[in-house]
């Protein structure tokens, strides 16, 4: 998809913050408010901007213990297997890797003995999972809201 450099000036004033007004964003790249506003929804159409959202500090809300894993399955039960932990709260994201029907799983928990319990019920036990390969977060520098264009 092709965007300018405007575009680009609008897509990092909405990183930095996604609530900012069309008046306030004009201002910053010397366009009228209702060109702003027209560009935001062609970035919308075009699916550039997925939409927009609120970014959660999860250790403020109870959520201390950040883990990520990497789930092998077996490729027949792979969808099955995502699926069901989709559906799982505590799980932030999931991401299909390269290689052996690898999935990639943020959990987020309120502490370590919900983290025993998440990984023995929610994995170990699970049909079609042949491998799991864990990592607690220590300590965040960055998160995907950094991303700079």
């Amino acid at each position: 998809m092709k965007y300018d450099n405007i575009d680009k000036q609008l897509l990092e004033e909405l990183i930095k913050d996604g609530r900012i007004s069309y008046v306030e964003l004009a201002e910053k790249v010397n366009l009228s408010r209702v060109a702003v506003k027209d560009r935001i929804e062609s970035l919308k159409s075009k699916g550039i901007i997925e939409k927009f959202s609120v970014v959660i500090n999860s250790e403020k809300i109870g959520k201390r213990v950040s883990a990520f894993f990497d789930i092998d399955v077996e490729p027949n039960r792979l969808q099955e297997v995502a699926q069901n932990l989709a559906d799982n709260p505590s799980v932030a994201s999931i991401y299909q890797m390269t290689g052996p029907s690898t999935l990639h799983t943020h959990v987020l928990v309120e502490n370590f003995k919900m983290l025993e319990i998440f990984i023995n019920n929610e994995l170990y036990s699970v049909k079609g999972i042949t491998r799991v390969d864990s990592h607690v977060i220590l300590k965040r520098f960055k998160s995907r809201t950094g991303y700079k264009l």
